[in-house]
């Protein structure tokens, strides 16, 4: 490997990864080893160099042709981890996609002769052949020797050797708009190599898949593994999102991983106390005072005010979905939901108590259904980690709450801090309170607390 010609110039605090090993060759100069984070700290006067950061705090300059900037991932292209599956289109239709003929040009489409099923169509020496995949108890197969667990898998096996189809696949025909994931969090520099990462035990089990603590080059972090394809899809939304976020206040995604047999591999920053509703309720009033309880509120607050200037909306604010760093620094996660502020999003799954009256029934998100939800997330806090709406059937919270019905204050909860619940709860999103708005106020009251 040998490094690329011409040199960007990147504004201060830009991250960079690293493409190469750097030794160093002057004091002055840091060295790092291929897949480092760096960040800049300013360019020098020669702009071949810049002076920068490792993790660990060091400083010294690099070479700028020997790091990529790691970017946001566009989710404007469709992120795909089959960018080769075309879903519901006709034998014809794949046919004229494959012409002009090219031998090992594929696509995988549904089988319109075998509903459940799928065909793998291959141009090869001019002309296109069908193949029926057959999905037999759990598993794919086309000629019943060789099974898969999923459609990448089986295309994975068919790139390596043909195997009894007429030629091995070379090429995907990538359906329109679609970008490959893997590519993409490659070019943005936030694809990890999985030969670094030590997969441990697990700490948690989601619907979905495991999350596992993890040791990923020195440094513990907390992975979500995906298994299935089609879930795989969903949270590869989701890793694109954390990496256009950089939050104190946010848990920080160090990579993915996408193995071409369809895992999934989210690497994130490990926190060690777990969710905030668990360690509310494990520690108690006992344990925790008020000031720690109002330092929860803050960070969280902090971290939606970051998200409201971004126009990103979270939908899924609660204290699960809060997790408490070693150094008891609260940070917001789960971006499964997380949007771009203008989309719509479909409510069958949406927590009833924590959602605001207008999400659940025009499905109107916005900055201020966060800020309902983080009137709840509040009571969470202040009632320490009780559900909400405490013996009310939830099939009456939402007719109560429309026609104004508010939670009483938890047992201790400052009278100031109660007042901003029912801000949060207005009916009217247009006369709740901004983040921005929460913030200081939050400010104010921690402020007079430590005066006193």
């Amino acid at each position: 490997d040998s490094p690329i010609q011409g040199t960007p110039s990147w504004p201060r605090g830009t991250e960079c990864m690293a493409k190469y090993n750097f030794k160093g060759t002057t004091e002055q100069d840091l060295p790092f080893n291929k897949g480092d984070v760096l960040t800049i700290i300013v360019v020098t006067k020669d702009p071949n160099w810049y002076k920068a950061k490792n993790t660990a705090g060091r400083e010294g300059t690099i070479p700028a042709n020997y790091v990529q900037k790691r970017e946001g991932v566009k989710q404007g292209g469709k992120l795909s981890l089959m960018p080769w599956f075309h879903g519901k289109i006709t034998r014809e239709q794949a046919e004229s996609l494959l012409i002009p003929p090219e031998t090992g040009l594929f696509l995988v489409r549904e089988s319109t002769n075998y509903p459940g099923d799928y065909t793998l169509c291959v141009s090869c020496d001019g002309k296109v052949e069908h193949y029926r995949i057959v999905y037999k108890e759990g598993q794919l197969s086309i000629d019943e020797d060789e099974f898969f667990e999923n459609l990448m898998q089986l295309v994975e096996h068919y790139t390596k050797d043909a195997d009894g189809l007429c030629t091995k696949l070379i090429k995907p025909k990538l359906e329109e708009g679609t970008v490959a994931a893997q590519d993409e969090f490659s070019r943005s520099g936030w694809a990890l190599n999985r030969k670094e990462l030590n997969i441990q035990q697990s700490i948690g089990k989601g619907e979905f898949g495991d999350v596992k603590v993890g040791d990923y080059r020195g440094t513990k972090v907390a992975v979500k593994c995906i298994k299935h394809d089609a879930t795989a899809q969903a949270f590869i939304a989701e890793a694109s999102v954390m990496t256009q976020l950089r939050h104190n206040n946010l848990v920080q995604l160090i990579g993915v991983i996408v193995e071409e047999t369809g895992s999934l591999f989210i690497v994130s920053e490990y926190m060690a106390k777990g969710s905030l509703v668990d360690y509310l309720r494990s520690r108690g009033r006992t344990v925790i005072f008020g000031d720690c309880l109002l330092k929860f509120s803050l960070d969280v607050c902090e971290a939606m005010e970051y998200l409201e200037a971004n126009n990103f909306v979270h939908r899924d604010l609660a204290a699960r979905n809060v997790l408490v760093s070693d150094e008891n620094i609260a940070k917001v996660s789960d971006f499964g939901l997380t949007k771009e502020a203008s989309s719509n999003q479909d409510t069958a799954k949406l927590p009833i108590k924590w959602t605001s009256p207008e999400a659940l029934r025009e499905k109107k998100f916005s900055t201020k259904s966060d800020v309902w939800s983080y009137g709840i997330l509040l009571w969470e806090i202040y009632s320490f980690g009780r559900v909400p709406y405490p013996r009310i059937p939830l099939k009456e919270v939402v007719p109560r709450v429309e026609k104004g019905y508010k939670m009483d204050a938890p047992d201790g909860c400052p009278e100031v801090v109660y007042e901003v619940m029912k801000q949060c709860w207005t009916l009217d999103p247009l006369v709740r309170p901004r983040f921005r708005v929460l913030r200081e106020k939050l400010h104010h009251i921690l402020a007079k607390e430590l005066y006193l």
